[in-house]
């Protein structure tokens, strides 16, 4: 596994998102991307992850693509395939990105199970300064389970500054409400002046055309699966 990059912006704050319960991540990445109009800068390849190569206004897009919001100096990693199995790799990766760029700090974003029916939204960060403004939109985290990429960075590096935004959700299908709302908490937190009236509907957007990704992977996933049953017979 390895970091391919164009260029190497400092003292960035990283955004990560990979897909999980709801697909948060990737959903809340995707948004972020497009608002701030970050431009990909490279990508973690690995021969690990699935070769499925998304496209994009007729672009390819690599599974684990890197962004860079200049006026905003944010990088973005958007993660558009399942990295089930190399969650410590990508955690390792990510301690190597935070170094190479001199990072501020590295943001992950995912989504939990939720009991109640709102899409209560919950932080951790090992960065005293940042539980206030956190505290404005978020509830901090005190008792709870973490799972994949982000347990696998906050139990291995405890150099590095971390906040962790979640948010329930109450599907495994795509839910772009709760992504709205860890985008309502990361608006506030990062002074990115997001309106919220649309977020909601360009949530909504990006649901349906990850669905459609989802459901493309999937036909891919099988075909792929038959073929292999194919060369065994």
């Amino acid at each position: 596994m390895e970091i391919r990059l164009k260029s190497k912006p400092q003292n960035p704050i990283i955004i990560e998102g990979f897909p999980g319960i709801g697909l948060i991540g990737t959903i809340t990445t995707e948004y972020l991307i497009k608002h701030l109009n970050a431009k990909s800068i490279g990508y973690i390849w690995s021969k690990d992850v699935s070769p499925v190569a998304a496209i994009h206004e007729s672009k390819i897009i690599q599974p684990l693509e890197i962004f860079y919001a200049k006026k905003k100096n944010i990088i973005i990693l958007h993660a558009m395939t399942d990295i089930k199995g190399l969650e410590w790799e990508i955690a390792n990766i990510l301690q190597d990105l935070y170094k190479m760029l001199k990072a501020k700090e590295i943001i992950s974003i995912e989504g939990i199970m939720g009991e109640s029916t709102k899409s209560e939204a919950y932080y951790y960060t090992n960065i005293p300064a940042s539980s206030k403004k956190l505290a404005v939109k978020a509830t901090q985290l005190k008792e709870g389970i973490i799972m994949g990429v982000t347990a696998a960075m906050l139990l291995q590096d405890k150099n590095m500054k971390t906040t962790g935004v979640f948010v329930e959700t109450h599907s495994k299908l795509p839910d772009s409400k709760s992504a709205a709302k860890i985008i309502e908490v990361l608006a506030g937190y990062l002074n990115l002046k997001i309106d919220s009236k649309p977020l909601l509907k360009a949530a909504a957007e990006f649901e349906g055309k990850l669905k459609d990704h989802v459901g493309k992977l999937q036909t891919a996933t099988k075909t792929q699966g038959n073929k292999a049953v194919d060369y065994m017979g």
